[in-house]
């Protein structure tokens, strides 16, 4: 049985190096695509000359790849460690104690993936990166407009995560380690192989595979990804593009947040010996909560941020999802993980990029 070093070494604030073996494992396993954001503001010039949506997420394709040297020719852009599942991972750890969350992706062996290292390392989050030689580690460029944000993503490095990693001794102690798991949905565009060998290893053992939508176009044009990967989710999290898109994908005649989250929720289940529970997120609307333990939906008002306070709104979805997953993996109820994540993301959007304040405000 293992036993936490805090127990035994109460004074001290981190595990003393000759116990190793009384570090509790990680609670939770996060997936994703590691990725460096480049964000910049904007008028809306960069929008109209790279076909962009002001409040989207994309990849990159042949006639965006000018738009990252552009960035750093013309703009002075902030660099921040970003991810969609990788800023999740941190919010999680944001209300956990330390060391609780492990964070798998791939990366160049070079500085950008270095200098998501020590941004993990700085929130307590542990990275266990396959390194890609001779790829570079993946950007995004962040483009802001007013109180929107446009995402368009080189995955680089981060599409070429191999299944082997996952079954490397260190990162299968991690996974089998762990109680919850959380799959960024952008990881669905290269890794469906791998996603399933870790939802599947979560249904068998009856713990807790959580996964984000993540941005309209995945259901649009991974719906089989999609698809095969939803009968293994105890929790599905997204906001009402992402639920409208999959409402459109799947044929469903009822394209409103509270209906599309009872369908995904009553969606046939690996491990049917735990409900579903699907939440929508609607910006500073109320948060719907479906479970395929009820035909009814409740929701969650968000408390509001006043307009001038708001810096960016990059991350704060994913600012939610870390809150919700930390809050659950911490105990608390569906509506206190609600709260949580909606603290998080209200915390988030008064930030620069995907990123909390610090020292650390109460959040549970």
């Amino acid at each position: 049985m293992l036993v936490s070093w805090r127990l035994l070494f109460p004074l001290s604030t981190k595990p003393p190096p000759c116990f190793p073996y009384f570090t509790m494992p990680a609670q939770l396993f996060a997936i994703g695509n590691p990725l460096l954001d480049m964000s910049v503001h904007d008028d809306g010039t960069l929008l109209k000359k790279y076909d962009l949506k002001p409040n989207d997420a994309i990849l990159a394709g042949d006639k965006h790849q000018p738009i990252y040297q552009e960035l750093v020719e013309k703009y002075k852009p902030l660099y921040i460690a970003g991810g969609a599942a990788q800023n999740a991972a941190r919010s999680a750890a944001y209300v956990l104690p330390e060391n609780s969350v492990v964070y798998a992706g791939a990366v160049g062996n070079d500085n950008l993936a270095e200098t998501l290292r020590a941004a993990n390392a700085k929130e307590g989050v542990e990275s266990a990166y396959q390194v890609v030689e001779g790829t570079p580690t993946g950007a995004c460029a962040v483009i802001i407009t007013g109180h929107d944000r446009s995402l368009v993503t080189n995955l680089a490095a981060a599409e070429k995560f191999d299944i082997s990693h996952l079954r490397k001794p260190e990162i299968k102690a991690h996974i089998e380690g762990a109680k919850y798991y959380y799959l960024g949905g952008f990881f669905l565009t290269h890794g469906l192989e791998s996603a399933l060998e870790v939802a599947k290893h979560a249904a068998g053992q009856s713990k807790v595979f959580s996964m984000n939508l993540s941005a309209p176009f995945l259901p649009q044009f991974f719906k089989v990804q999609i698809d095969q990967i939803l009968p293994y989710a105890d929790i599905v999290i997204g906001n009402e593009s992402e639920a409208e898109a999959y409402a459109e994908s799947h044929g469903l005649a009822e394209k409103d947040a509270a209906s599309v989250a009872l369908a995904i929720a009553s969606l046939p289940k690996v491990n049917a010996s735990r409900a579903r529970t699907v939440v929508i997120t609607q910006g500073p609307g109320p948060t719907v909560v479906a479970t395929s333990a009820s035909q009814e939906t409740k929701q969650y008002p968000t408390e509001p941020v006043k307009s001038e306070e708001i810096v960016d709104t990059n991350g704060a979805g994913d600012a939610f999802a870390g809150g919700f997953i930390g809050a659950l993996i911490a105990g608390k109820s569906t509506e206190d993980a609600v709260k949580a994540g909606q603290k998080l993301g209200g915390l988030c959007i008064r930030q620069n990029g995907p990123a909390l304040p610090y020292p650390k405000q109460q959040v549970l």
